[in-house]
Parts: structure tokens; sequence; C-alpha cells
């Protein structure tokens, strides 16, 4: 179980890292290449780049708990980022205020729990 938490923390620490990094990077060409954005407002280059340093931030602190598994307090916090900003994209979608379910859903909702599972440790890394 706690190998599985270490390589689930992986996959989701690079994949936010190269989310974050492409907002940080260029924030119009990620706005526009995300299914369903435009329809929450106008693209806001500051907004973006705020966003991407919370998920740059919180998807290192995974692959610092898949390096180190006592680390693990600190992918908590970053899951806790993940978590609560997946919680804004579920009242979007019990709202209908999203552009995209899906997106919100498998990009979004899906990867903070999976985030939160994995960032916790097991009985044998306590």
């Amino acid at each position: 179980m706690a190998s599985l938490k270490r390589i689930l923390a992986t996959a989701l620490g690079l994949s936010g890292t190269a989310n974050g990094v492409f907002m940080l990077a260029a924030p119009p060409l990620w706005y526009d290449s995300v299914p369903g954005l435009a329809h929450t407002g106008p693209f806001n280059s500051h907004f973006v780049s705020d966003i991407g340093v919370a998920y740059l931030v919180a998807s290192i602190s995974l692959l610092v708990r898949a390096w180190r598994p006592r680390y693990w307090p600190a992918a908590v916090a970053g899951a806790a980022f993940m978590c609560g900003h997946s919680i804004i994209h579920v009242f979007d979608i019990v709202l209908e205020r999203t552009g995209n379910a899906g997106v919100d859903i498998w990009l979004v909702i899906v990867p903070a729990l999976l985030a939160a599972w994995a960032a916790l440790p097991a009985k044998s890394e306590r």
C-alpha cells in the first residue's frame, strides 16, 4: 500500500507540476487549452499565475512525499489546496455554473481525492 501511495504521489506530483509550470510560462495558452474554461469568465493573467503557483507548490509537496515518505505532512497541506479547489468545482457542477463538468471531474476533483489518499501515510510509514 505504501508503494502505491508513493507511485500515485509521484504521478500526481509530476502532472501537477507540469500544469503549474504551463500556467506560469504561458497563461493565455493554458487558458485557451482547457475546455470550458472561458465559460468561467474573461482571461486574467494574474489569476492564472496565482493558481499556477498554488498548483506548483501543492504538486511539489506530493513529489517530496514520494521521495521521502516521512514528509507526508507537506503533502497533506498540498492535497488540502487541491481538495479545497475541487470543492469549488463540485459547487460549480451542482449549481450548473461549469463550462465542462467532465473537465471538472477528471482534471480537478478526481486528482484531488487521489492526492488526499496518497498524501496520508500508510501504517508502515508512521
